[in-house]
């Protein structure tokens, strides 16, 4: 089993390359990893770390491959207190919903009582052209919170 679970939910692919690209930079910090693009529940593990990167769709939506993930959550409302997880949210600063996607998942997890550990990225998309700079910046203070 991986140290870290990376889930990413993504339309047109931002959400999956910034989990590709901390992923490799939890490895380079000595953690095993794997990511999953649209992850179910019962891929999942009950008691590990996860970390969701994930862009906001439509008005505040999750991505078509991360609902599934959200509707399993809320239909069989399973015990992730054994649970702790990061929260990379990708959105436009020029919607009302922005990054509505993360915030929606990180609130399933927290009802269902998993941890957050430490603080939610929000990147805005209109002020990062490589989304990969912030979430590269955010994961280094983030594994300082893993020891």
């Amino acid at each position: 089993m991986a140290d870290i679970t990376l889930i990413s939910g993504s339309t047109l692919g931002s959400a999956e390359y910034v989990a590709e690209h901390v992923a490799e930079k939890l490895e380079e910090a000595g953690f095993s990893t794997e990511t999953l693009h649209g992850a179910e529940l019962d891929e999942l593990s009950p008691d590990g770390i996860w970390l969701l990167v994930t862009s906001t769709h439509g008005a505040g939506e999750l991505p078509d491959n991360l609902q599934p993930l959200l509707d399993a959550i809320d239909a069989q409302q399973p015990d992730l207190s054994q649970v702790r997880f990061g929260a990379i949210g990708l959105g436009s600063s020029e919607y009302d919903t922005f990054c509505g996607a993360i915030k929606t998942i990180e609130a399933a997890l927290i009802a269902q009582g998993a941890k957050k550990i430490g603080d939610r990225l929000e990147i805005d998309v209109t002020q990062h052209e490589i989304p990969e700079d912030p979430a590269e910046e955010w994961v280094k203070n983030w594994i300082n919170l893993l020891k």
